[in-house]
């Protein structure tokens, strides 16, 4: 994630290493060809995303959607991919409007449920000591519970498993808020080999999981302030005066301002996250979707690419469709007179990216088309998303009023 959400554009210097070195060895995917002439409606991206994405779903059940990187555990993607990458798939396949007809797409989402809620017994998504050098439980933690969630809050909960999805809500819930830094506050997707724990926030791994946390407060689950308290001062140290945005911070950022081009993804889902707990503001937020645009070219000059954070901005590969369904968020934060030219330049620029089969993929892996094109189909689907939820605690101040 790098999932995802395959968990950001982020785009500087990697803990991970060994990550960078992997990615050198592998081969570029077949470059996206031009839209089609006429432009395709949104109803025809959609619904051709969501049958190619409903083709992938693989595993010894077919319940998985497994988001793929090039870090293995044991030879073996790793745990936390596999769960965050069907439960972006699966949630997408919830998003698209239809599903209480589709028996496909309902046949799909029990089996992805199934996987996700094996999840709480996997060794390799527990919280003992952990020992490997890059550590992606926490993809799985924050979009296993957004999945879940999301089957709760549309009454689609397959027939059968109510009190296994309740069960591992909590478990999920209870199991991210359990893995922030300590005392740093926030959460990072890899560490130094050898540390147990990574020092620094990472604001694209933050903010998503910050979000996660909003959501489930809004669904009546508990959730601890002090964990979102520590994670929103994480992200503020990441923010420079000027608004952009660490790679990760400790301390407060001194992040030069020439390194914008390459911070753009990280910048839209953190001042989200900011912004959806009254940290933030509308000039801010719509400042960032104006960089993500501006600065899309640079973004796109990675897309598919060997390699990982390469000069002149560290941009690497992964995380391009992250930032585009985070700036599709972000628009819906913005008064409404100003969401219809961004969301027209959003759904522009994805479609310069949309292969010849109507898919999405940011890596070198063909396998990652599911992630991509489900972030795409969700990015186009936003406007009419359920608003955002958004975070209200004692030590909150008070938050700009919803406009949507």
């Amino acid at each position: 994630m790098n999932l995802l959400c395959s968990v950001a554009l982020s785009m500087a210097a990697s803990p991970a290493g060994a990550q960078a070195a992997a990615d050198e060895g592998m081969q570029a995917a077949p470059t996206a060809v031009a839209p089609s002439t006429p432009v395709p409606s949104d109803a025809e991206m959609v619904q051709t995303g969501m049958a190619a994405v409903l083709a992938m779903q693989e595993g010894p059940n077919k319940g998985e959607w497994p988001y793929e990187g090039v870090y293995r555990v044991g030879g073996l993607i790793p745990y936390g991919y596999r769960i965050g990458g069907t439960s972006i798939c699966g949630e997408m396949l919830l998003r698209v409007p239809g599903y209480g007809k589709d028996s496909t797409r309902q046949a799909a989402i029990a089996r992805a449920t199934e996987f996700v809620l094996g999840g709480t017994s996997e060794p390799l998504m527990g919280l003992d000591k952990y020992e490997g050098g890059y550590d992606v439980r926490g993809w799985g933690l924050c979009y296993g519970a957004r999945f879940l969630l999301a089957l709760k809050a549309a009454k689609v909960i397959p027939a059968g498993m109510e009190d296994k999805v309740e069960q591992a809500l909590i478990w999920y819930l209870r199991s991210l808020q359990e893995i922030e830094i300590p005392k740093v506050g926030g959460w990072n997707y890899a560490r130094d080999p050898g540390k147990e724990t990574p020092s620094a926030a990472s604001p694209f791994m933050t903010a998503p999981c910050l979000q996660t946390l909003y959501q489930a407060r809004a669904q009546g689950y508990q959730v601890d302030e002090g964990v979102v308290d520590r994670a929103l001062a994480a992200l503020l140290r990441c923010r420079t005066d000027a608004g952009n945005y660490a790679y990760s911070a400790q301390g407060q950022t001194k992040e030069p301002e020439s390194s914008l081009p390459g911070a753009v993804g990280r910048m839209v889902s953190a001042e989200s996250a900011l912004f959806l707990a009254g940290k933030s503001d509308g000039a801010r937020v719509k400042r960032a979707v104006e960089a993500f645009i501006e600065y899309w070219p640079e973004l796109e000059k990675r897309r598919a690419k060997n390699g990982t954070h390469k000069a002149p901005f560290g941009v690497a590969p992964y995380y391009f469709y992250f930032a585009h369904y985070h700036a599709a968020a972000a628009i819906e934060l913005l008064p409404e007179a100003d969401r219809p030219a961004l969301r027209a330049r959003i759904k522009e620029l994805l479609l310069r990216t949309r292969s010849s089969e109507g898919t999405w993929d940011d890596r070198v892996f063909p396998r990652t088309a599911n992630y991509g094109t489900s972030m795409a189909v969700m990015s186009i689907l936003m406007p009419t998303a359920p608003p955002a939820a958004r975070w209200e605690s004692a030590s909150s101040a008070a938050a700009p009023a919803s406009v949507k």
